[in-house]
């Protein structure tokens, strides 16, 4: 396939594929999905009734809701009458909201419920916003405001009938097909603009590596043939928006959209019942994954415990082969065959048992995790970039890749490291720029290149290694360079750790503000006879930092005596995006957390009660 426009995409899949159905959402009578004949005349006829609410080429349309059908076709739609989508976070909080909204100029903003309806409606009446109607998603939202009209009511808005079709024909790749703004972690966000060249020379440049990740273990493709995708992550974000939302659908793979306001246990269920045959998801979910496989063979006993063991070893065995496509010697292919058949197929059912490949982006995954699913049959494609690179920068493939490396510049790209270690990129997956912020632009990018704000470095064979973001170094005050994230991802692949924000900017040593796992340390609480202790209770005990102790000591044999952590404190409040801890990416921010906690901080340094002990003391690294 071949396209330089968003609706070109979309036009020919259907052409193509008419009666593939895709889209589907979870009602009463199950799953439901819609043919691609049937979904372009909704998209049409809703590009039809935005041109009635007065959206002309080049106007903004923001879009406020989490994955959806509904998202999908305002999205679509949106393209096909060359305007501009502004995605925006539906875990923002309204004054966020209403900024990126009035920021963009949003004529028209098409949101998923009265929630969000009522964080961006005090624009209507601003004379100075140039917002003027709001379209809810939920049809059986039943108020009264004015400029307020229901989703399903844009379809019947035909006073004037335009031909979508040949509008969208009009659509030039140089066009801006959407303004994403970065959640960043200081400052108001900047709106990222990415035109149809950018998205679609990305979707390209991926193509042949997906489905090169798609054609793994060939044995678990479904009898129809038909690939099947499970979209959560947030769609507002560039990560799911391209490898999700565009490039599994320009493939003809089937999406289903997770439940609104899905806990854990609930997508979980949803993957499950679709059996996904790919997945996009960040480290933690994996991580997550492998924690509760772990938690259930730790709970066997006898014959049952000691196979599941031996099948995990078997698999182990079996990376370095796959990680370089190579074919697996007799014997230890044998004992695979018997591994996957008595056990780990069971851990594979976990993702519904039909996935061959994921990607995974955002953060760093651990070799652990990901040596972890690759042994049992399931291969995790590394990847990095920015919404600034549409987003893609580099990526791995499926036939060559190094856990802890995300692999090589895609096709059209040119990626070098500068002289203090950051991370450069040219190439058509460059951002045209920030919306209404030269000065920020202009830093940005210097002569071509876009200046990612990550360190890394190439290995041996050429693959990428992130080590951390440039302004999140830490310098101690003995001058030392310290990267906090190689050791919070190191942390929080232990089950007892949840989240880590590693501390020391101008202090004399490194010490760490750690949240445990809330369900694991009750666990463990429980089999130490501290049943009777609530959560912030157990974060305040001397056992509980005695064990966690334990974890950091072993982690930090693996880092420098100057980057090791010192001294830690357990915060018993899990930091969240709605807390403004996070971003809606799920970064940590962290001058937010370390205000928050600047007491604690203090106090690790300069101990006021009990005094703190460092690691080369006899007695624990927290207080």
């Amino acid at each position: 396939m071949s396209f330089k426009t968003v609706p070109g995409m979309f036009q020919h899949l259907v052409e193509e594929r008419p009666n593939l159905k895709t889209f589907f959402t979870k009602g009463a009578n199950g799953w439901e999905g819609i043919e691609l004949i049937d979904l372009q005349k909704l998209v049409e006829d809703f590009a039809n009734g935005l041109k009635n609410l007065g959206i002309n080429q080049h106007e903004k349309v923001a879009i406020v809701g989490a994955n959806s059908r509904q998202w999908a076709i305002s999205d679509y739609a949106i393209a096909h009458i060359r305007a501009v989508s502004v995605p925006v976070y539906p875990t923002l909080i309204p004054a966020q909201s209403r900024y990126v909204v009035d920021h963009s100029e949003s004529k028209v903003a098409i949101v998923q419920d009265a929630i969000q309806l009522d964080k961006v409606y005090p624009l209507i009446n601003d004379a100075n916003s140039n917002l003027n109607t709001i379209i809810v998603m939920d049809d059986n939202y039943d108020g009264t405001k004015e400029n307020v009209v229901k989703f399903s009511e844009v379809f019947k808005m035909k006073d004037e009938v335009h031909d979508i079709r040949e509008l969208s024909k009009t659509v030039v790749e140089d066009d801006l097909l959407t303004l994403i703004y970065t959640s960043g972690t200081t400052g108001n966000p900047k709106g990222v603009m990415l035109s149809h060249a950018n998205i679609c020379n990305n979707l390209l440049s991926i193509d042949s590596i997906i489905k090169a990740a798609m054609e793994l273990n060939p044995e678990l493709k479904p009898a129809d043939g038909i690939e099947r995708f499970v979209s959560f992550l947030p769609i507002s974000h560039s990560f799911e928006r391209v490898g999700g939302h565009y490039s599994i659908f320009s493939q003809g793979t089937q999406i289903y959209y997770a439940e609104m306001n899905f806990t854990p246990e609930i997508l979980f269920e949803n993957i499950r019942e679709v059996q996904p045959t790919f997945l996009t998801a960040v480290p933690r979910i994996f991580e997550k994954i492998h924690g509760k496989i772990m938690d259930s063979v730790s709970g066997m006993t006898g014959v049952k415990k000691t196979l599941a063991e031996w099948s995990i070893a078997v698999g182990m065995q079996t990376v370095p082969y796959r990680q370089t496509s190579k074919k697996l010697p007799f014997i230890l292919g044998l004992k695979y065959s018997i591994a996957d058949k008595l056990v780990l197929n069971k851990f594979r059912a976990a993702l519904g048992g039909k996935v061959r490949a994921c990607s995974s982006g955002g953060s760093a995954l651990s070799k652990e995790v990901g040596s972890f699913f690759c042994g049992i049959g399931i291969s995790i494609i590394e990847g990095y970039g920015l919404t600034e690179t549409s987003p893609v920068m580099t990526i791995g493939h499926p036939d060559f890749f190094k856990f802890g490396t995300v692999g090589k510049a895609i096709a059209g790209v040119e990626v070098k490291i500068a002289e203090d270690g950051e991370i450069l990129c040219r190439g058509h997956c460059v951002m045209q720029g920030y919306y209404k912020n030269e000065e920020a632009t202009n830093e940005a990018i210097v002569d071509g290149w876009f200046h990612s704000g990550d360190i890394g470095k190439f290995d041996e064979d050429g693959l990428l290694r992130i080590t951390d973001r440039k302004k999140s170094l830490i310098v101690t005050s003995g001058g030392k360079n310290v990267a906090p994230q190689p050791m919070e991802v190191s942390l929080t692949s232990s089950k007892y750790i949840e989240q880590c924000n590693v501390v020391g900017d101008d202090r004399n040593f490194i010490s760490a503000l750690i949240v445990p796992n809330k369900e694991n340390l009750m666990s463990w609480a429980e089999d130490k006879g501290l049943a009777s202790l609530d959560y912030k209770s157990l974060c305040a005990h001397p056992d509980a930092y005695d064990m966690i102790d334990i974890i950091v000591k072993q982690v930090m044999t693996n880092f420098s005596r100057y980057e090791s952590i010192r001294k830690f404190v357990l915060i018993h409040e899990e930091w969240t995006v709605d807390s403004g801890e996070l971003t809606p990416k799920m970064s940590i921010k962290r001058k937010v957390v370390t205000t928050k906690h600047k007491d604690e901080i203090e106090e690790m340094y300069n101990p006021k009660n009990a005094p703190m002990k460092s690691s080369d003391d006899s007695g624990h690294l927290g207080g």
